[in-house]
């Protein structure tokens, strides 16, 4: 049991980070089969005040808006689930890999945070399209979140890899 806390340990942030993200994904699932009309109601509505100021009167383009709104929340739900578990699935290989626990625990935080901001973008995105204008609009508004997010998931999933690579085709006995 020392062993797995020793290697484990250095990738607790990020794993925490992780399975709160995969929570939060089966939430949001939970939240949008209860109150799917209700959720789509205030889409509309958010959409409705606005549609003579941004939507310049177009009703077609605010039901496209809030038509896609609502896709982007089922999407933030799935990525929550898919890249959260994805995410345990690379720490908890990476704990084992061998390098240092600076290393690991910084890939670790670059992945915890970067699934869970990635999932929160398209979150944000969906709630806020309605309002601003479009769902163009609301991706480059929070477009400082996805990115960053982006990049840690690339950044950290491309170390593991690396290391992975590292570990299968040395010589080095680390154990």
């Amino acid at each position: 049991m020392e062993f797995f806390e020793r290697n484990i340990r250095s990738c607790r942030w990020g794993l925490l980070l992780a399975v709160f993200t995969i929570f939060c994904g089966f939430a949001l699932g939970g939240v949008f089969g209860a109150n799917e009309a209700a959720l789509k109601g205030q889409l509309k509505s958010d959409g409705q005040a606005v549609l003579s100021s941004v939507y310049k009167g177009d009703q077609k383009k605010m039901d496209k808006t809030i038509s896609k709104s609502w896709s982007y929340l089922k999407r933030a739900h799935l990525h929550a689930g898919a890249i959260g578990a994805a995410v345990v699935g690379l720490l908890l290989l990476l704990a084992f890999l061998p390098t240092n626990a600076v290393f690991k625990l910084i890939i670790s935080w670059m992945l915890g945070l970067g699934t869970l901001g990635y999932s929160l973008f398209w979150l944000l995105a969906g709630f806020s399209a309605p309002a601003i204008g479009g769902t163009h609009e609301a991706k480059e508004a929070l477009e400082w979140l996805a990115i960053p997010s982006a990049g840690m998931l690339l950044i950290g999933t491309l170390a593991v890899f690396l290391l992975l690579l590292s570990a299968c085709f040395t010589r080095k006995r680390y154990y």
